[in-house]
């Protein structure tokens, strides 16, 4: 039995680990790698393993940079089962066929800029068909619900409070007679935060795998954050400029649109048009209101007496390319919520190149941005920057809402492994260096656990 890590080790994208045991390869997650051009090449770039020869892959939820590059893999040949929660499957319909067709668009860019320099074509990473037999070899499970996957090989899911259908994995693993238990925490969640539960409890394991996103920062409260929106909202309305809402199609968009109505009164958006600007998260949107038993017990009871909470009269769906243009030529008095959620493409890049450069124009910023990224750099302060091979002043009042993350903090992570009883080794992953460096350092001495940080390709014999 062993734990080879491989994806999400030197970086935050590409979630990809790897179990071997009782003769079987068990992979979990197989995520797209996201990032500068450069970063996101490694897609390409040949899987540390045969494909023929894994047995299955475990899903722990939707987002692309754990589930992105299962098509890739299916076109490779594999064939076996994808295990995921009922949800999870859901929403990998919208975001792996979206994934796959902007992979083939990417393509036809290129192959014409290729043509003009006689230079040999490429192909799409993967195609809509690649995904859509990934899609077909997805098998949905509940949480709680522990399943012997393969022989000497059982796993359950627990819910990670992170997106809708996110999951912290617990695997058991048997093999000679001896026996181990491997958690992956998956992408954690906040505490307290609007529509999903909090991350579950586990009490037990030998090894555990975790996240580390923001392993050495903290959130704002949930409370000042409200009342940060609230003023960013007040400051775009006095100085007459569009406000623009960067984010992520699963997960952050329903929150986003949850406070709106929530706060409806408060910040007085009727003076606003809501616009979400994203078919994927329109698409998201429904697939969240179809599992209301996954809600936590405030927005339970919103759902339930959907009359108490503001509606929002104000909100328009932009499905259509025809209808997302035609929002250029809003110069005031506009919220936009749209994708990309780091900008690094997506319908929010047209929509900075228009106000940008507008003094009275403000971007709001509500998730995580990695290193390279047009949202990076936004954060970062650059007074310039480039979209689409042209340069554009930054006047727009940029703001960073560090509490609407869809992952834990650094408390978080540690009220979360806290949990457990057995006191396990614990493998810190999916996070820059210095953020997973912090936080084995905060694991072994404020904690009491023993914790490294483990390097690509790296080998655990269990």
């Amino acid at each position: 039995m062993h734990i080879e890590f491989y994806g999400a080790t030197s970086g935050i994208t590409g979630s990809c680990h790897i179990l071997r045991a009782n003769g079987h390869l068990v992979l979990l997650d197989c995520g797209l790698i996201q990032g500068p051009r450069e970063l996101e090449a490694k897609n390409r770039e040949p899987f540390p393993f045969a494909v023929e020869d894994i047995s299955a892959v475990v899903l722990s939820h939707g987002h692309i940079d754990h589930s992105g590059r299962l098509p890739l893999l299916v076109k490779q040949g594999y064939q076996g089962p994808i295990y995921a929660h009922n949800a999870t499957c859901d929403l990998c319909e919208i975001l792996l066929l979206d994934s796959a067709s902007l992979q083939e668009r990417d393509a036809q860019y290129e192959n014409k800029r290729r043509k003009r320099k006689n230079k040999p074509l490429v192909e799409p990473l993967y195609s809509i068909e690649d995904a859509g037999k990934a899609l077909a070899n997805i098998v949905g499970m509940c949480y709680q619900e522990k399943r012997e996957i393969l022989p000497g090989i059982s796993i359950r899911f627990q819910d990670a409070g992170h997106i809708l259908g996110s999951c912290s994995v617990e695997v058991w693993l048997s093999e000679n007679g001896a026996q181990r238990k491997i958690v992956f925490s998956g992408d954690l969640g906040q505490y307290d935060t609007p529509i999903l539960n909090d991350p579950a409890v586990i009490r037990e394991a030998d090894h555990v795998l975790i996240e580390s996103t923001y392993g050495n920062r903290l959130h704002r409260d949930r409370q000042t954050t409200v009342d940060e929106i609230g003023e960013i909202i007040r400051q775009a309305s006095h100085q007459r400029g569009n406000l623009l809402i960067p984010a992520f199609a699963v997960g952050r968009s329903q929150e986003i649109l949850y406070f709106l109505g929530k706060y409806y009164d408060q910040w007085v958006l009727d003076r606003w048009q809501v616009f979400l600007d994203s078919p994927m998260a329109i698409r998201a949107s429904k697939v969240y209101w179809d599992y209301p038993h996954l809600y936590d017990e405030e927005a339970t009871h919103l759902r339930r007496n959907i009359d108490e909470m503001p509606s929002l009269k104000n909100i328009h769906f932009t499905t259509s390319v025809e209808e997302s243009m035609a929002l250029n030529n809003i110069s005031s008095g506009a919220i936009i919520i749209a994708g990309s959620g780091m900008c690094n493409g997506g319908r929010i890049v047209h929509h900075l190149k228009r106000n940008i450069a507008r003094e009275g124009a403000h971007v709001m910023i509500v998730g995580y941005q990695a290193e390279g990224t047009l949202g990076r750099k936004l954060v970062d302060g650059n007074e310039k920057i480039r979209i689409h091979g042209d340069d554009y002043l930054v006047r727009a009042h940029i703001h960073t809402v560090g509490g609407l993350s869809a992952h834990g903090d650094a408390d978080d992570l540690s009220r979360w492994i806290g949990n457990f009883t057995s006191r396990p080794m614990v493998h810190v992953v999916h996070g820059e260096p210095q953020s997973k460096q912090d936080f084995r350092d905060r694991l072994e001495q404020e904690l009491g656990f023993r914790a490294e940080v483990p390097e690509m390709g790296q080998v655990l014999e269990l």
